[in-house]
């Protein structure tokens, strides 16, 4: 007789022999007790956690002669029939191979008869998903009102493909992941009943591969049964199933941790020599860092499978390090990883992904930049000078250091407290600051402030900058010159700026003609009055007239100049450059050359120096 793998060998046949499954059992069992059971039924959830199991048992324990019980007797003819695969009243049909609806009218046809020997007929349609439209709809009817001695038990791994108008004809029972220590605990029965001594490193394993799913667990351990002799080790586990010893991802953790490059391309050599996938590899990687954060969250151990001894070494690993790492290194990773599926040499994106969080625990965090800025700009605060210098010159040499004898001044952009500064320094201050900046009418506009720090020396140090002020009495006063916007350099940058705000008001802007500053006006140029007939209205106009102060820091006032307000035809009776322009730009012939060559209309230049 051919051998019997424990994938079928060890298929339950009771109730009370289903792993991990007990709502689901519990209802099913309550529904056969009570005379409740469902004309339709239907089982769902990932490969390998008993969705046929479930159907086969019911069809036997509907079926028992000594029925209706919470379990089949599994020793009457009718469940002996059932167990064996030969009942005439049990179709088990695999909805894969007959997903037509040809088939669906066959099996229509079969059970308009009575059961032959057993009380009811019973339809297992696996993977029932895979039916296609119109198997379905020709099975609505039947599926609704079937024939009393008719039973439908399906199964399926998606179950978001079947239409909602068959799963509201069923009963539905969503089958979840078995958990580890109950998946441990079967395999541990198994092993011991084929006398073979297993070591609880070597059943982690197995259990943390199979992921949930009962099948594959036995498959996975009578692949090892295979290889191993009576005591199976965690060796032996590695070695069939092509893993890589968890002490080598452990010390890749730690090296990533302590900044120890050395240590991990070391364990990174000895995994891609060893033949392992490094996407594998990098999962399990992950689930270590996975780990470490878990541990530092109160109540969290409980979500990770798994053992007692390795919990006990994530947990001091943990220990020494903060959330923020943690999370810092396992998002650099999480990248990494995906740069890596895509790259055409993983192992050095890899490499390289570990030199990134190595070098990670260098970087200094934005908050702590800002606040050793607040500290500069405060004059040190509860420590001195020297000390915060000291503190910014190592965080990259994005501030530059300061002496502790030198003072700091930080240019206000608010005109009231210029007006205070100006009236305390007298008339110099007023000479070296400038007029008051003009008042702003308040509006919904924002203004961008930016903050300068000066180191001034001494007055009497010979190295100091031209452009600052001395006195011999008072502390020198930087001179800072503002930046000055044009419109005719910035035109484009303010388009950008209002495209920010208002991306219809910024389109229109950029259909002028021309945009030109005279005096203290804005003067927008549109050879097409259509352009400009929605800015022109008065809240637009209003809101144009904001953006431009709070861009250019000008007070200009808008005005639209149109063909009927401005001058079309020259001294000589010729036509203006802008009409001009414009009538080139929509010239038939320039149109087509664009449209032939794929190309656009850039600048138009007319007068006598281009003729």
């Amino acid at each position: 007789m051919s051998y019997l793998v424990l994938a079928r060998k060890a298929r339950p046949q009771t109730f009370d022999e289903v792993v991990g499954q007990r709502p689901v059992v519990k209802t099913l069992q309550n529904s056969l007790l009570r005379d409740r059971v469902a004309h339709a039924i239907l089982f769902s959830g990932i490969r390998g956690v008993g969705k046929t199991t479930l159907a086969r048992i019911m069809a036997k324990a509907i079926n028992c002669e000594k029925g209706p019980a919470h379990n089949p007797c599994n020793s009457c003819e009718s469940c002996k029939a059932i167990t064996a695969g030969s009942s005439l009243d049990l179709y088990e049909i695999d909805g894969a191979s007959n997903r037509g609806i040809q088939e669906i009218r066959e099996l229509k046809e079969k059970i308009r008869f009575l059961p032959t020997s057993s009380k009811y007929r019973v339809i297992i349609i696996d993977e029932v998903h895979m039916l296609t439209t119109e198997a379905f709809n020709a099975l609505l009817k039947t599926l609704e009102e079937p024939p009393a001695h008719v039973f439908f038990m399906f199964a399926t791994t998606e179950l978001h493909k079947i239409p909602i108008t068959i799963l509201s004809r069923c009963q539905r029972y969503e089958l979840k992941r078995v958990a580890p220590i109950d998946l441990g605990r079967h395999l541990q029965n198994l092993a011991e009943a084929e006398g073979v001594q297993i070591e609880q490193g070597a059943l982690d394993l197995i259990v943390r591969e199979a992921d949930g799913s009962v099948r594959d667990g036995l498959s996975l351990l009578d692949q090892v049964f295979s290889f191993g002799e009576k005591n199976i080790s965690s060796d032996d586990v590695i070695q069939v199933l092509g893993l890589v010893n968890r002490e080598v991802v452990l010390r890749l953790t730690r090296a990533l941790l302590e900044q120890d490059p050395g240590t991990a391309f070391q364990a990174l050599d000895e995994t891609f020599s060893f033949g392992m996938d490094l996407k594998r590899f990098a999962a399990d990687l992950l689930a270590c860092f996975r780990a470490l954060i878990l541990c530092k969250i109160k109540g969290c151990d409980e979500l990770l499978d798994i053992s007692q001894q390795e919990l006990v070494l994530f947990q001091d690993l943990a220990a020494h390090h903060s959330t923020q790492t943690l999370h810092l290194k396992l998002t650099l990773l999480m990248q990494g990883v995906e740069e890596m599926r895509y790259s055409g040499q993983p192992r050095l994106a890899m490499e390289t992904t570990f030199l990134k969080i190595i070098q990670s625990s260098e970087v200094t965090p934005v908050t702590t930049l800002l606040s050793r800025l607040d500290k500069l700009l405060a004059g040190g605060g509860s420590q001195g000078d020297g000390q915060v210098a000291e503190e910014t010159e190592g965080a990259g040499g994005l501030i530059s250091s300061v002496p502790k004898k030198k003072q700091l001044l930080s240019p206000v952009t608010d005109s009231e407290n210029t007006h205070e500064r100006t009236k305390d320094k007298g008339e110099q201050a007023e000479r070296v600051a400038g007029p008051e900046p003009p008042v702003v009418a308040p509006g919904p506009a924002v203004v961008e402030q930016k903050a300068f720090v000066v180191a001034a020396g001494p007055t009497d140090s010979p190295a100091s900058s031209p452009e600052l002020q001395h006195s011999p009495d008072e502390n020198p006063v930087p001179r800072i010159e503002p930046h000055q916007r044009s419109v005719r350099r910035d035109w484009m940058d303010f388009i950008a700026y209002v495209r920010d705000r208002s991306v219809w008001i910024a389109q229109d802007l950029q259909r002028a003609d021309a945009a030109k500053e005279q005096g203290h006006e804005l003067l927008l140029h549109y050879q097409d009055s259509a352009n400009c007939t929605l800015l022109r209205k008065d809240d637009t106009r209003k809101l144009i007239t904001e953006f431009v102060l709070d861009f250019f820091q000008k007070e200009l006032a808008l005005r639209f100049v149109l063909p009927e307000q401005g001058s079309e035809v020259g001294r000589e009776g010729q036509e203006s450059p802008l009409k001009e322009r414009h009538l080139l730009a929509n010239d038939p012939l320039v149109l087509m050359a664009a449209e032939i060559f794929n190309g656009q209309i850039g600048d138009i230049r007319v007068g006598p120096r281009f003729r």
